[in-house]
This record gives C-alpha cells, sequence and structure tokens, in this order.
C-alpha cells in the first residue's frame, strides 16, 4: 500500500466518522424532542385530571 492509497484510507474512514457523528446528534435531538413532548404530554395529564377532581369535588357539594 502506497502513502497516497493509506493517506486517502484515513481520509475516507474520517468522513465516515464525521457523518456517524452528525447521525448521532440527530438521534439524540429527536431523543430530547421526544422526550419533552412526552413530559408536556404527562403533565397535561396531571393537571387535567386535578382541575375535573377539584370542579366535580365544587360541584357536588
Amino acid at each position: 500500500m502506497s502513502q497516497e492509497e493509506f493517506q486517502q484510507k484515513i481520509l475516507n474512514s474520517l468522513a465516515e466518522l464525521k457523518t456517524d457523528v452528525a447521525k448521532s446528534n440527530e438521534k439524540f435531538e429527536v431523543y430530547s424532542q421526544a422526550t419533552q413532548s412526552l413530559v408536556n404530554f404527562a403533565f397535561g395529564l396531571i393537571a387535567s385530571t386535578t382541575i375535573i377532581t377539584v370542579v366535580s369535588s365544587v360541584f357536588k357539594r
């Protein structure tokens, strides 16, 4: 293997690594957004349940 072939092989490996890192960042961003959406959904459910419980308790009296 010549030095040029070796350098080209290293450059190709670095390009693949850069692509893999970009994909990992994308996956982390999607995971982060999904987690935030799930937290917002859970908070909404808890708030709705609390409001319904309080309102139904007030009107049953």
